[in-house]
């Protein structure tokens, strides 16, 4: 699966809604892919990427049902909430990064170089310092906690902003981007509410998102 990152004419504010000008360059992908062991509930997720000399900016929007949002700091384990996620592998062989944010805005990172499943975590991977995650944006159209869970329908966006600062504290100067092909994936899962489910971009071979080989191709134009 490709995707292809449009560069940004005008910067796109974390406020702007998923109609704004600033997003026309940017092609949609969906979120479509449920794992087997997900309830009934398969919201639509969609998702925009673009770039700049100074990161990525990015924008989902969820059709959901059955939200619920407890946790409100870095790296709570906000993946257990109604959350999207982007993962992004600049050069093979150099591990990939996890960004995972809640519908309330609270997000964790990682680099990830062996995703083996050990106890605590994966067999070698690196949390990033909240120094480096401070530099991380991100806005969420709903508030911080959402708790007793919305079980009506809502649309609901969450955009963000990675500086490329913040992959080359890892990885070394990635110059310039267009033209560059990195491997990724975008997910959508709810783990703690009355409809759990686990979707993806780019369909993963077992239930573990954390699974670069099954990652898509980001184009870079």
């Amino acid at each position: 699966m490709i995707y292809r990152v449009g560069r940004v004419r005008g910067v796109p504010a974390l406020e702007s809604d998923w109609e704004h000008p600033a997003w026309a360059a940017a092609e949609t992908l969906e979120v479509k892919h449920f794992r087997p062991e997900s309830s009934d509930h398969r919201p639509r997720t969609f998702a925009r990427l673009l770039h700049d000399p100074t990161g990525l900016h990015g924008l989902f929007q969820v059709h959901d049902r059955f939200v619920r949002c407890l946790r409100t700091e870095y790296f709570d384990p906000v993946w257990k909430d109604s959350c999207v996620e982007f993962f992004a592998q600049p050069k093979r062989e150099r591990g990939y990064f996890n960004f995972e944010f809640n519908c309330g805005g609270a997000f964790l990172c990682s680099h990830i170089r062996d995703p083996e499943r050990v106890p605590g975590g994966f067999k070698d991977y690196t949390k990033l310092p909240a120094e480096l995650g401070r530099q991380i944006q991100v806005r969420s159209s709903l508030p911080g906690k959402t708790e007793p869970e919305i079980t009506e329908p809502l649309r609901w966006t969450v955009g963000f902003f990675i500086p490329l600062g913040l992959f080359e504290h890892y990885l070394g100067p990635l110059g310039e981007l267009r033209g560059q092909k990195w491997r990724g994936n975008f997910f959508k899962c709810a783990e703690e509410n009355s409809h759990p489910h686990w979707a993806s971009w780019a369909p993963v071979d077992q239930f573990n998102f954390h699974r670069p080989a099954c990652f898509g191709t980001l184009e870079f134009v």
